[in-house]
């Protein structure tokens, strides 16, 4: 069994950043983040990003507010960022709160500024396998750990545990794009799939990203097969200071030794989505200046 490193994949991908980055004379990439609320997830996601902008030499900026923001005042601010000429990326950071349309709110965010890929322009550069488009952080971020692990995924069998348009949907269409990593056989499965255990146990990759702690157990895994935990869900641990610790989507102690590979939660698909938004930032201000 081998533990797919997702820290030490991060780094090489982030270096590969700032090298490029460090070449750029001039006016560095930019990536504007906007969080809407005191969510305590939301704030440390966000401060993670900007330490890593700054890591990789990248300008960031921060647009806060409360809770009680109208839509409308949210739009405006997005509205000011699109036509903003030293900003190259925008980040909303999710979950929004209740009274907003989350998915409205993505797609006022200008296509070739969507550095997070949830535009609908991006969703369907997606499916047309159009390269100029961004693709969801965390999806690329899976890829490349397929990739980067030595993964072979030509004519395997993908089974993604999960349907979301973060991660199960576009996951699942990178991997069966024309090409490497990609011309695999892609199967959805969902809570409404009929034996979903069987069907896990076909997959040479088996995704999950279905929001459950340990979902993924011994007997939905076939032997050597490849397994990437997409989960982060907290669970209670009185031997923690906080209370509590995190655990994946897969019950990895009894999965592991059935695996050939595995992404280790946390250290495993986490570190990803945070260097890919660095990537795609490059890329969004190298479409400005090419």
């Amino acid at each position: 069994m081998q533990l797919i490193d997702g820290n030490a994949i991060a780094e090489s991908v982030l270096a590969q950043v700032a090298a490029e980055v460090a070449t750029i004379r001039g006016r560095k990439p930019a990536v504007a983040f906007v969080r809407v609320g005191e969510d305590p997830a939301s704030i440390s996601y966000v401060a993670k990003k900007q330490k890593t902008a700054a890591q990789v030499g990248m300008d960031s900026r921060l647009e806060l507010f409360p809770e009680s923001t109208t839509q409308a005042e949210l739009l405006a601010k997005i509205a000011q960022l699109n036509a903003d000429p030293n900003v190259d990326g925008i980040l909303v950071q999710s979950p929004l709160p209740k009274h907003m349309d989350e998915t409205k709110v993505f797609n006022n965010v200008h296509p070739d500024k969507d550095v997070d890929g949830f535009n609908t322009v991006n969703v369907g550069r997606l499916v047309q396998e159009d390269p100029g488009g961004f693709v969801a952080c965390t999806p690329a971020g899976i890829v490349e750990l397929i990739r980067r692990s030595g993964t072979e995924t030509d004519g395997r069998h993908v089974v993604v545990v999960g349907r979301s348009l973060i991660v199960g949907k576009p996951v699942g269409l990178l991997l069966l794009q024309k090409g490497l990593p990609g011309n695999a056989t892609v199967t959805f499965c969902h809570s409404r799939t009929r034996n979903l255990a069987a069907v896990a146990r076909e997959a040479d990759i088996l995704i999950a990203a279905i929001g459950r702690p340990r979902f993924i157990t011994a007997d939905m895994v076939k032997e050597g097969a490849t397994v990437i935990d997409v989960g982060i869900n907290r669970i209670p641990d009185a031997t923690k200071k906080s209370g509590y610790r995190i655990v994946g989507d897969v019950d990895f102690d009894a999965v592991a030794p059935r695996t050939a590979r595995i992404t280790p939660v946390p250290g495993g698909v986490g570190p990803m989505t945070v260097a890919m938004l660095m990537n795609n930032t490059l890329k969004a201000w190298k479409k400005k200046h090419a």
